[in-house]
């Protein structure tokens, strides 16, 4: 008896495209686009994290690239075309930090919601800024030497070096009117503040140097595409960027456009002929044919390989449906019809909305019970298997008379979109 099935499956290929950097500034805003991308990598499957794709500038990037501070803390940064003028003269060794050169960033994490473009579902970025630095001048005289304190700092290491809470990344790059600084601020951090050993007229800034820190979302649980959302920080005395109340920036608005771009794999393989399904007992028929043992059970186990870093469904769809919520089988003389079942297997990694493993989970035709799979981790072509099977009733009617062959095609979905 020559009993089979075919089947054949679709799925759903999903691109997109990531944004560049683009630094703009206004009148009245400076705005910075943040990009990151997650695509999942098969020689590191574990490592299932968005990567910062935002082009680096600034201390780290063009000044200090082999600065051991810069790789150690994980950091990088940006420059931004920021100025900021003394509205008055900065007083040697003035009490009040707002008085001079003092910096209050938004250190603490804030909370920014990224939307789908197109499904409109809302996932969470956290972001703080975790460094600070400029480009500073000053008339000369009284040049850089006044910002010397005798007997208590050098100028070079007022820069160098910084005020807690803040870090220095033992970098500095001056002329006589000039310098180029940069440093560490910690999470919460406070006010940081310098005073100068003798009077300065005049003070600006002509860059703002920053690093960011961001929390990401787990891409695993999110949909491909693109997510998108803004965060905006004031800038001036008593705003989120404080410069105290004597530097005063041109800007006074900064705002943070983020992009995430999430770019999943989901692949299924099927090994050549592996289409085509022969339906056999166990042993094969032989022992019916010489023995006249007659089969309780018809089926066949079909391996595929998988690939996936993202939610999917699977689904059934038949060529002969009945009444019922599987898919049929039909002789191709008499018209007899049987129910066929068809359940599928998944690798470790691949689990249920429950997250329980997938063993011989049923495929029917309204989907349920396969709604939502979901990895744990990027699994790269891991076997599964694919179940067919004819219950033991319907076998006894399928070998009742002469002989038959029994046919029918059936689609196994893996989709994407769910």
């Amino acid at each position: 008896m020559d009993t089979s099935k075919s089947f054949t499956h679709r799925l759903f290929h999903l691109f997109s495209a990531s944004a560049l950097l683009l630094l703009s500034t206004s009148a009245s805003a400076l705005v910075q686009d943040i990009t990151a991308k997650f695509t999942p990598d098969p020689a590191n499957p574990l490592n299932n994290e968005f990567v910062n794709t935002t082009p680096e500038t600034g201390i780290c990037a063009w000044h200090a690239p082999a600065t051991p501070t810069c790789k150690a803390l994980g950091i990088f940064t940006i420059r931004a075309p920021f100025i900021a003028n003394s509205n008055g003269p900065i007083l040697a060794n003035h009490e009040d930090p707002r008085q001079g050169a003092m910096w209050k960033m938004p250190s603490e994490w804030r909370e920014v919601d990224v939307i789908h473009r197109e499904t409109g579902e809302v996932e969470t970025v956290q972001v703080r800024i975790a460094g600070v630095g400029h480009r500073w001048g000053l008339d000369r005289p009284p040049g850089v030497s006044a910002w010397e304190r005798p007997g208590i700092i050098s100028w070079s290491n007022q820069w160098r070096q910084a005020p807690s809470p803040c870090a220095g990344i033992n970098y500095l790059a001056a002329s006589t009117s000039f310098a180029l600084f940069f440093w560490i601020v910690p999470e919460n951090a406070g006010v940081c503040s310098r005073q100068p050993g003798m009077d300065i007229p005049r003070f600006w800034y002509d860059t703002l140097e920053y690093a960011y820190a961001i929390k990401t979302p787990k891409p695993l649980t999110m949909s491909t595409g693109q997510y998108t959302g803004s965060i905006n920080y004031t800038m001036g005395p008593g705003g989120d960027f404080d410069f105290g109340d004597v530097m005063i920036p041109t800007d006074n608005l900064f705002t943070f456009n983020f992009t995430l771009d999430v770019q999943h794999a989901l692949k299924v393989e099927i090994p050549p002929g592996g289409n085509r399904v022969e339906l056999l007992p166990q042993g094969g028929w032989q022992a019916w044919l010489n023995q006249g043992r007659k089969p309780t059970r018809l089926f066949r186990d079909q391996t595929f390989n998988i690939s996936s870093s993202s939610r999917f469904k699977m689904g059934l769809e038949c060529e002969i449906a009945g009444g019922g919520n599987t898919c049929l089988v039909r002789d191709t003389t008499s018209g007899h019809e049987v129910p066929l079942n068809v359940s599928v297997s998944l690798p470790n990694g691949l689990t249920d909305a429950a997250g329980q493993a997938v063993n011989r989970r049923p495929l029917l035709r309204d989907g349920s019970g396969t709604e939502l799979f979901q990895p744990g981790f990027y699994v790269d072509r891991k076997p599964g298997t694919l179940h067919f099977d004819i219950d033991r009733e319907h076998v006894e009617q399928m070998l009742t008379g002469g002989a038959k062959t029994y046919s029918g095609n059936v689609t196994v979905v893996w989709d994407s979109e769910v």
